[in-house]
């Protein structure tokens, strides 16, 4: 159905045909269209607005004219394909208006196009064709342009449609409008196919092949018939402006299809100032500055810097040069190419000025293109004189112009606006004096949304800050349109801009001096952001974890594109001081990677053979810490120098490190999993410098070793041929400080002199000797991996440590394989019979005659495997009771002298050998009735071990509180050994209870209600007495009750309740005279051992009714309460007392 445009259409056509009486517009000829074509061009004109003709048009406008053009030129291709009506009403979606019309032929359609500047719509229709076919139209439109009349609008619309099949169609264009073309492209394909004249087989030939094919048919070549064309055009041209025209087309058209096979780039700002320059001379001929201006000028660029699509199949370089060198000859000799105004040179004298460079530049090139010598000097000569001859003054264009023509780049997304976009950001001087270039920034936000871009921007942006003159508002103003596009990036982008805003500056926009007031509103949404993370952070479901999660690490991006440092500064700070919130900082960095700064990795190998050259202090003077770290460890560095943290606060940063530390999934671009903060940043940050400034009063050493142990346990390995990070930490000179360290401990009780610091305690030497031995493995792995790098470094180590004591060599044994032998004391291979090719004796002044046994047992409790081999091979011959008598006494002295200096796990291990000399008959210790009246009648074999490793420690703490030994010990080395002693005590506990498992609560429930409440007699035992229930009973059970029963009751007739009693009331007294002993007599674990003890006896009483009778128990705490009253803390006896009088028999 038509509607209104059709009809007008319908009848512009129809008078103009009845104009052409006694012919029609199926017959005029080029001549007639001038008389006839008015009513056309007026309803064109209706449809498409007033001043579409002559202006600008609208989208409708041109997608009519478009229409116009499509249906006037398949009606003319339908006639003669000779179309059936019936099928074309079917196939045909434009059949309605197409009918409509009279008969026309192509001067109607090219008169039309002419005449309604339609030669891009034509062009584009062009290029839907198949290339033969386009070839055949392009003819035709010669034929009509070279008929009679001839004029130059003739030669003007060749030209036109040439350069338009050079550019190509317009892709910001693209949209609905395509739908015509690809309507076109489709009738055309359907009337092709109808009226091929080939066989069959020729056009499955066609559609396999249709490449060679078109090159082999003579008119395939597009270049070659336009200028040929134009070859034969040359007397109608008779203008200036159109000799530039198409010699400028011409040699863009030659450049394109022969000397360049990929896109030339040109740079963004070489690029600008062309397309300045092109509408510096538009605009001097009243072309306003436009958008569609803009984006013609962008598409003459493109063209002229891209491969042809149409690639010459017959024609070559140097007939195309032939053809265009005799053109300019022939126009030169009629004075054509002469400027006229040279001072305003014309838009197309300028165009051909480029497009003369563009070629000479690229002939001189590739000189052999062209052919023999005389032939290309020839040309150049031409081409040259021809561009000396326009000798176009220099085209000013302001920077006013170069403002506005990006602002509409921008503004309006044309083609390449994004490197336009950075170019925008980055001219400082555009930004110093121009409000719509802030505008511009403001209203498009979006087109700066690249990382890049971005940090042009903020270059510009901290220039105008750094200025000194600047104004305050503008800055604030550009400050916040920056953080806003930094805020709307992905997360990589973000991480991108993150990292090279720290190259730039780590203080970021405030790297110098700024405004007050561009500082403080800084800081007031600094201070918003992390009050809002700290405050979001708590109670958050785990729902919304997440979503919590993405938006403080939003925040902190945000205020870290401004200034890292301070966002570095404020994390550190909410992690360390603002409890639990280490793990919620940690997290919010490790989705930050682009905060941790440049890394690099040197040769470890190398390094260490440079500081060993001056010793250890290499490690604290060379390594440069504090320069070479990243931003976040220099935060951290500062915080902790100029603020005492509490126990609490260096845990919160304990861990908040070791999650930093902790690998992460890889960001995009990274091949492997990265950590925030690399364990050697950390080592070298804040562990060599502290560990080495040794009596310092701020050096925290016990901190730096619990950041050492956090690095050494980060799983953070790379693969296994690369070296280990802690090669990149003077890991040798580090080996000799720990050891140092270690040596120390073994004076922790003296009193340092008054001016040195107190570095270590027993507690921590635990952590010492647990670090120094995991960096001991990793370094002799890569020690054993390559011997021959690392000798130096080896025999250095081990000369440097000759000076401290003789035990720390074996906590280094994993450094040196098999390269040393076992050095000891000479003393020790009198009590040890060691293979003399594995150890060798050391003359040691504190290890004279007789002090074997304690240099034995200082190998015991250094390492498993060296405790096996002392006991292994200890000289002893257990068939002379002198020599047994002799070694238990030697022991005892021994273990005296050693308890004091042992570590927790060093005596677990000695606790270990004891138990394995008790055990094995080696260690004779005489169980004396020191707490009993007389021995009950009970079978303490299996127990023979615990009670005698506890006479064993009341002897040992005996002699230790004696006259002789109590000056050794300061108060903190007493309060060492009762927690050594108590760990001893919870040790036996623990075997005695193994030996007598308490029954489940069920069982004893059904104990408790159906076995009879007898009440053993004083010297009945009975563990070994059967408990009877009556007969009754029993057969009126459950199948339930009577299992558990008959276990339970199975486990009465052999628990070793009354045996498991005795011992801990043994234990209980021996622990009670132990406190009493010491000095003070307040020793809190000793306290704890002895409630543990009797809370067991209570639980034993309970689950083993007849273990105590009721004056058993009476007696038990009697005693108790007499033992306890020695004791001198009132508050602690009030507790055991009131736990002793809880101790009654469920007997009773």
């Amino acid at each position: 159905m038509m509607n209104q445009d059709s009809a007008v259409l319908q009848g512009a056509f129809l008078l103009s045909d009845k104009l052409c009486l006694p012919t029609s517009l199926s017959s005029i000829q080029k001549a007639d269209w001038s008389r006839v074509g008015h009513p056309v061009l007026e309803a064109v004109r209706e449809i498409c607005g007033q001043d579409e003709l002559c202006g600008r048009p609208n989208p409708t406008a041109v997608n009519w004219k478009k229409k116009i053009i499509c249906v006037v030129w398949l009606k003319l291709l339908a006639r003669e394909a000779e179309e059936d009506v019936e099928v074309a009403w079917r196939e045909n979606p434009f059949f309605s208006l197409q009918n409509s019309l009279p008969e026309v032929n192509r001067v109607v359609l090219l008169e039309l196009v002419k005449s309604t500047a339609a030669a891009d719509i034509f062009a584009n229709f062009l290029v839907c064709l198949p290339q033969p076919q386009m070839c055949s139209e392009l003819e035709k439109l010669i034929e009509h342009v070279t008929s009679n009349p001839m004029k130059e609008d003739d030669v003007q619309l060749f030209l036109e449609v040439w350069w338009e099949l050079w550019k190509g169609r317009d892709h910001k264009k693209e949209g609905g409008e395509d739908d015509i073309e690809m309507m076109f492209a489709n009738q055309c394909a359907r009337l092709s196919s109808k009226c091929a004249s080939l066989s069959p087989q020729a056009a499955k030939r066609l559609k396999l092949d249709t490449l060679d094919l078109s090159a082999s048919l003579p008119n395939a070549d597009v270049l070659h018939i336009l200028l040929c064309a134009l070859k034969d055009m040359k007397d109608h041209v008779s203008s200036a402006d159109l000799c530039f025209q198409a010699l400028s087309i011409s040699l863009n058209a030659l450049y394109t299809s022969f000397l360049i096979d990929q896109e030339v780039v040109v740079p963004t700002k070489e690029k600008m100032h062309i397309l300045s320059k092109v509408i510096s001379t538009r605009e001097k001929k009243s072309q306003e500055l436009s958008p569609e201006l803009i984006r013609e000028a962008l598409r003459d660029f493109r063209a002229s810097h891209i491969p042809s699509q149409f690639q010459p199949s017959r024609m070559k370089l140097s007939e195309a040069l032939k053809i265009i060198t005799e053109l300019a000859q022939f126009w030169q000799s009629r004075e054509l190419l002469t400027l006229q105004g040279a001072s305003n040179p014309s838009y197309t004298a300028f165009q051909l000025e480029q497009s003369l460079q563009r070629v000479l530049t690229a002939l001189d090139q590739t000189p052999e293109a062209v052919g023999e010598n005389d032939d290309q000097e020839t040309v150049k000569k031409t081409l040259r004189g021809l561009l000396k001859l326009l000798a176009l003054p220099a085209i000013e264009s302001s920077s006013e112009v170069s403002v506005k023509v990006i602002t509409t780049i921008i503004t309006h997304r044309l083609e390449d606006y994004e490197n336009f976009a950075v170019l925008f950001a980055s001219e400082a001087s555009w930004a110093a004096c121009d409000e719509r270039w802030l505008d511009c920034l403001e209203k498009n936000q979006a087109a700066f949304r690249r990382h890049d871009t971005l940090i042009s921007l903020s270059s510009t942006l901290m220039s105008k800050l750094h200025s000194g003159s600047s104004n305050v508002s503008q800055c604030r103003k550009l400050m916040k349109i920056t953080a806003d596009i930094f805020s709307a990036l992905s997360l990589d982008d973000k991480n991108r801009a993150l990292a090279a805003m720290l190259g730039l500056s780590s203080r970021g926009f405030f790297g110098c001096a700024v405004p007050s007031a561009v500082t403080d509103g800084f800081e007031q949404e600094l201070n918003m952001a992390f009050n809002c993370i700290i405050q979001g952070g708590a109670g958050a479901s785990a729902a919304a974890s997440q979503g919590n999660l993405n938006t403080a690490a939003s925040l902190v991006a945000r205020v870290a594109f401004q200034n890292p440092e301070a966002a570095l500064r404020s994390c550190c700070h909410s992690a360390i001081f603002n409890k639990g919130a280490f793990s919620l900082m940690a997290k919010i960095l490790q989705q930050l990677p682009g905060l941790r700064g440049q890394r690099g990795r040197e040769d470890g190998a190398q390094r260490n053979e440079e500081e060993m050259q001056d010793g250890e202090e290499s490690t604290a003077e060379g390594k440069d810490a504090v320069s070479s770290s990243s931003p976040l460890s220099r935060c951290l560095q500062d915080m902790i120098r100029t603020k005492s943290l509490s126990a609490n606060e260096k845990e919160q940063f304990l861990k908040f490190l070791g999650l930093l530390m902790m690998p992460v999934a890889a960001a995009q671009g990274e091949e492997k999993e990265q950590s925030f903060l690399q364990p050697q940043e950390v080592v070298n940050a804040f562990v060599l410098p502290n560990l080495s400034a040794m009596g310092h009063c701020s050096v925290d050493a016990e901190l730096s070793l619990q950041l050492l142990h956090t690095a050494l346990s980060a799983d953070v390995q790379g693969p296994a041929s690369s070296p280990h990070w802690v090669l990149d930490c003077s890991p040798f000179p580090l080996l000799y400080i720990l050891a140092q360290l270690h040596n120390q401990t073994l004076r922790c009780y003296e009193q340092p002199p008054e001016s040195a610091v107190h570095l270590f305690s027993m507690e921590s030497k635990e952590l010492l000797v647990t670090v120094l031995t995991t960096l001991g493995q990793v370094v002799g792995a890569e020690v054993a991996a390559d011997p021959s790098s690392w000798s130096r470094a080896l025999f250095w180590l081990y000369n440097k440590i000759e000076e401290l004591d003789w035990t720390i060599r074996f906590h280094l044994k994993p450094v040196w394989g098999q390269h040393f032998k076992n050095e000891v004391p000479s003393s020790l291979l009198a009590v040890c019979d060691l293979p003399e090719q594995e150890w060798s004796g050391l003359d040691l002044p504190p290890y004279s005659q007789g002090t074997g046994l304690l240099a034995w047992m200082e190998c015991c409790s250094i390492s498993d495997s060296l405790q096996s081999t002392m006991l292994s091979h200890l000289s002893l011959d257990q068939h002379k009771p002198e020599h047994v008598s002799m070694f238990s006494k030697g022991l005892l002295v021994a273990l005296t002298q050693t308890l004091p200096w042992c570590s927790v796990s060093q005596w677990s291990r000695l606790l270990r050998a004891l138990k394995e000399l008790i055990t094995s008959s080696r260690l004779h210790v005489p169980f004396s009735l020191e707490y009993v009246d007389y021995l009950p009648l009970l079978d303490l074999r299996r127990f023979s071990c615990e009670l005698r490793l506890s006479v064993l420690l009341l002897r040992v703490l005996q002699l230790l509180c004696g006259s002789s030994c109590s000056d050794w010990l300061s108060v903190d080395g007493w309060a060492h050994v009762g927690r050594l002693y108590s760990h001893a005590v919870r040790d036996m506990i623990s075997s005695v209870r193994a030996k007598l498992p308490l029954p489940s609560s069920g069982a004893s429930a059904v104990s408790v209600s159906t076995s009879p409440k007898r009440p053993a007699s004083r010297g009945s035992n009975p563990s070994l007495t059967p408990v009877k229930a009556s007969k009754m009973s029993e057969d009126h059970l459950e199948d339930g009750g009577d299992s558990i029963l008959k276990s339970h009751m199975e486990e009465e007739r052999t628990a070793p309740c009354q045996e498991v009693l005795f011992v801990l009331s043994q234990l209980f007294c021996h622990v009670q005279h132990i406190q009493v002993m010491m000095p003070g007599g307040q020793c809190e674990p000793l306290f704890l051992s002895s409630l543990e003890i009797l809370s067991h006896y209570e639980a034993v009483m309970a689950a083993f009714p007849d273990s105590c009778s009721p004056l058993e128990s009476d007696n038990t705490r009697h005693f108790f309460s007499t033992i306890t009253d020695n004791l001198e803390n009132q508050e602690m006896k009030a507790v055991l007392q009131q736990k002793i009088a809880q101790l009654v028999s469920s007997a009773a």
